[in-house]
């Protein structure tokens, strides 16, 4: 891979590049990517999604954009976890 340098850049792009690495959660380089990702219209590789818990694999399907959409995406996957659990274990139904 390689690095790239953007020179004068001023004070108050870079603060605002910080701040919205900071709500996404992201360092401002990965932040600085995905803007040019979505201005360039690069897709970006697929996760491996293996050995993930489910929260694990959404949270890098769906990269969330803010804390609010994160909170929404953990309570979907607990309530999915929740409900496998209540199912698991339940004996299966009678096949004949």
């Amino acid at each position: 891979m390689g690095d790239l340098l953007v020179r004068d850049v001023s004070e108050e792009l870079k603060e605002s590049l910080v701040a919205r690495a900071d709500r996404a959660g992201h360092s401002v380089s990965d932040e600085v990517k995905a803007i040019l990702r979505q201005e360039v219209g690069e897709v970006p590789q697929a996760p491996d999604l293996d050995g993930m818990s489910a929260l694990e694999a959404l949270r890098s399907i769906m990269k969330a954009d803010n804390a609010e959409e994160e909170a929404i995406y953990i309570e979907i996957m607990e309530e999915i976890e929740a409900e496998r659990k209540r199912d698991f274990g339940r004996p299966f139904e009678d096949f004949e």
